[in-house]
């Protein structure tokens, strides 16, 4: 049996399943060299071996090669540099592309709003608890301008809309600063989660009642507070609470479209 045959009647990786022998064979190759990389521990900027993707290495045509390349090159994980120097380098993907990719994975099947709180309300009290103490002047001046974006009475839908989706911004910016970047990574996620969600859309546009506009202020105000006070407890606390608020609002607002 050759090579190439192997490749596509068993995995060859350990994250593989027994789907891997229903696939393509570019798409197997390609985890062959994704698996080479990883397993050398190359580095982003680093060269990957000419011959890791050589026809006769890899036991394939050329064109099978190509299109095996053509997919990790579209994953982000190799670019291709022409001209002196060239050749194949591990490349990195930018998490705001990694987080298009995933949002695509659930279009046809999104999760419910309480599906993507029960992980905010694990998650985000963490985060809050990490970053207490922790913030530059700097990074607090930028965490204060994303609240300044919603503190004005909307004068329109659309304006409902953006401000919904700034104060959305400010959990993103918690996130960013997160030295946990998987943390960081799936609350950024489950962010774009809601962004993208048909039904919290239409709730974004609807006019926000105004107790519960200052309630979500005061919330952010607070928290803030107490990142800069270093109190990681009560930070994780004010998060907690402002989650289950968040919660309820987005749950009971849900019902109330429905009718």
């Amino acid at each position: 049996m050759s090579i190439e045959d192997d490749l596509g009647r068993r995995a060859v990786s350990p994250h593989h399943t027994l789907s891997s022998r229903r696939r393509k064979r570019p798409d197997v190759i390609a985890d062959k060299v994704r698996d080479q990389i990883v397993t050398a521990d190359l580095r982003v900027g680093d060269r990957i071996p000419a011959d890791w993707v050589t026809p006769e290495t890899l036991n394939a045509s050329r064109g099978t090669v190509r299109e095996a390349l053509k997919i990790l090159e579209i994953e982000g994980l190799i670019v291709s540099k022409t001209g002196p120097g060239g050749g194949l380098f591990v490349s990195s993907i930018d998490p705001e592309d990694a987080i298009r990719f995933l949002d695509n994975l659930f279009l046809a099947e999104p999760p419910s709003i309480s599906d993507i709180y029960a992980l905010r309300k694990q998650l985000e009290p963490e985060l809050a608890a990490e970053l207490a103490g922790t913030l530059s002047n700097e990074q607090f001046v930028h965490l204060q301008s994303l609240i300044y974006l919603y503190e004005d009475e909307p004068e329109s839908a659309e304006d409902e809309y953006r401000q919904r989706l700034a104060e959305l911004d400010f959990h993103s910016g918690l996130a960013d600063l997160s030295k946990n970047r998987l943390m960081g990574f799936v609350c950024r996620f489950l962010h774009s989660l809601l962004q993208d969600k048909s039904e919290c859309r239409a709730i974004y546009s609807e006019p926000t009642p105004w107790g519960q506009r200052e309630m979500g202020l005061n919330y952010q105000v607070k928290l803030l507070r107490a990142l800069k006070l270093g109190d990681s407890v009560l930070a994780s606390t004010i998060m907690s609470e402002h989650m289950t608020e968040a919660e309820k609002f987005m749950i009971d607002r849900a019902v109330l479209l429905r009718k």
